[in-house]
This record gives C-alpha cells, structure tokens and sequence, in this order.
C-alpha cells in the first residue's frame, strides 16, 4: 500500500475524514471511544501524523494552529459546498503540519452583537481564514482586535478584506454564458441575487459583459432573486421564459431544472441552463448541468500558504488571489445539431 491518507482511515472505520482529523489532532467533537478506534486504524495502516502533540514539544515554532471561521448561513443540514471547502483545508493543514480549528459565525452574532469568535478573543490561533462573504462591520472588527493573519477565501472586498483567494467568477460565468451564444440562443435570464455576494455580483458582471458584446438587453423578468437575507434559496419563475438561464451556481440550476420538468419544459431540448461550481450536494440528483468548475483544492492551497507566509513573515505580500477553474460541458444544453 502506497502512502496512507486520512480518506484511507475514514474509510476503513465510516466516518469523515474532518473526524478522522480531529481524532488524531486531539481536537474536541470525537468521544474517546471513536477516537480509540481511530487511533488504532491508524497504527494499523501504518499512519504518520504530520505533527503529533509529541512533535509538535519537539519542535516548537513550527506547529501552526489555523482558525477557520464560517458564517452559519452558508451551513445547512446537508453538506455545503463550503463545508467541502473546510474539509478540503483541514485535510491539507494537517498534512503540512498544522491543525485547524472552526468556528461558525452565528447571525445574531455578525449582525447584531458583533461578537467575536472565541478563537480570535483568546488568541489561541496563529491565522485566521475566513470562509465565504460576511458581513463589513464584522470584519472591521476582526480587523481591530485580530493579532494575527487574516485570509478571506472566495470573498474579497478592495478596502475591508484585500488579502483575499477567489475563484474567477467573471470570466467563469462570461465563457458559460458565451456558451449559450454560440449555441445560437440568445433569449437568456439570470437568476442570482446580485447584492447578496460579491461573487454572485462577479457572475453577474460576466454574464452582462458577454450579453453586452452581442448587443443583448436582459428582459426585467429575466433577471430573477434567489435567496432571502439568510441566504435560504427560492425563487419563482415567470409567466413568459427565456430559452436558456445562467444560473450563479449549481444549487440553483438544479432547482431551476426541476422547477422547469414541473411545468413540462424539457432541458435542454426546449430551455437550455448553466451553472457555475460544478457542485450540489449529496443526495441532490444529479442533473447533468453544463458548469464552471472552482477549483477548491488549489484555492484552500492558496490560502493556507498565505497565512503560513504571514505567520513566518509579517511583512510577506498580502493581495488578491484569483484561481482559474475551468469548464465542465454535460447534458443541459442544447448545443447545435444535438444535445449533448
């Protein structure tokens, strides 16, 4: 057996890879039972920890202890694409080395209270990521009382949270929409809350430069909210349709099919849909949508490397991060001559 991977030992007990994680960094949130078994899974195989409580005496200064911050919106009962990324950045702090603790930022908290996480207050973190868009008076908050690193990751704002790492929403959602066109529709909605997310705005941005280039205006009943101020996703669609929709993710592109069989239309045969993240979660059947996939696995890199940069050297390049991802054609548009 080649090199033994946390997905290995979460595999052989049946459990998650962030358990398996915990269990072995000594993390809260495991009984002492489970993480009895996963401890010996782990010898076993043959497991090395990157850096065990034991190394970690040993060679102090170089364990880092990373914080990670979610909003409580972004997190439902099913597993978010945010959840994804978080597991994603934990599976890789560990193999460098580091631990990574979460806290979910509740809404009373970051929109009332204005109460910091307690891995900020109690300074028991060397940097902080703070995954997907908050609110502006919360990060000016942080900003004042956090002693260390701040990364945010898939949100940027050029004046509160610069030092950021994104997907390229523009130009992801301005080739899937050029994709409609060459396909010879022209007839297209938007459906996204532009206000709610900077990268639901990015998205946007690029839709309306390619409608722009084809001298298209977007009719007012094409231009469809998705979400409410807790970010729970619905949405109505009109009398009259569009021949395609861009939608600002998968969740909603999912929705929007079944929304459309409901009515009777066929996608892509009688209306054609993109997404963008080439993501939905577990359980959600798959649709087949046409996408832009984000590369999370470079983007969690990205970020946990600046923080490390950071932590090492204060004076290290702070900046905007744009990650490419790339286009992901499947069965949810109908492309010339055939439906692919």
């Amino acid at each position: 057996m080649g090199k033994v991977r946390m997905a290995d030992i979460a595999e052989r007990v049946g459990v998650s890879t962030v358990t398996v994680h915990n269990a072995l960094s000594g993390q809260k949130g495991v009984s002492e039972e489970l993480r009895q078994r996963i401890q010996e899974e782990a010898r076993l195989l043959g497991y090395q920890l990157s850096s065990s409580p034991k190394k970690q005496d040993e060679n102090k200064g170089e364990f880092k202890k990373i914080g990670v911050i979610i909003a409580e919106n972004y997190l439902a009962q099913y597993a978010t694409f945010y959840w994804k990324m978080y597991q994603e950045l934990a599976i890789l702090a560990s193999e460098k080395g580091c631990f990574t603790t979460i806290e979910v930022l509740k809404k009373e908290e970051e929109k009332r209270t204005l109460t910091l996480p307690k891995i900020v207050t109690e300074q028991n973190i060397e940097g902080l990521i703070v995954i997907g868009e908050i609110d502006k008076r919360y990060i000016r908050k942080i900003r004042e009382a956090a002693r260390m690193p701040v990364v945010y990751l898939d949100f940027y704002d050029k004046d509160l949270a610069a030092d950021a790492v994104i997907t390229d929403n523009f130009y992801g959602m301005y080739l899937m929409t050029e994709l409609l066109f060459e396909q010879g529709i022209e007839d297209i909605g938007f459906i996204g809350s532009i206000y709610a997310t900077s990268s639901i705005m990015d998205r946007y941005c690029g839709f309306m430069k390619s409608m722009m280039e084809h001298r298209k205006n977007i009719h007012p009943e094409w231009l469809i909210e998705d979400r409410d101020d807790m970010g729970q996703v619905e949405f109505d669609l009109p009398k009259k349709l569009p021949k395609a929709f861009v939608c600002n993710c998968d969740l909603v592109a999912g929705m929007l099919i079944l929304k459309l069989k409901e009515q009777g239309y066929r996608v892509p045969e009688d209306i054609s849909v993109v997404g963008f993240d080439n993501y939905l979660y577990p359980g959600f059947p798959d649709m087949k949508i046409s996408t832009y996939e984000v590369n999370t696995k470079a983007m969690t890199k990205v970020a946990l490397e600046k923080v490390l940069k950071q932590i090492k050297n204060p004076k290290a390049g702070r900046g905007l991060d744009i990650v490419a991802g790339h286009m992901v054609i499947k069965q949810s548009v109908k492309m010339k001559g055939k439906a692919i």
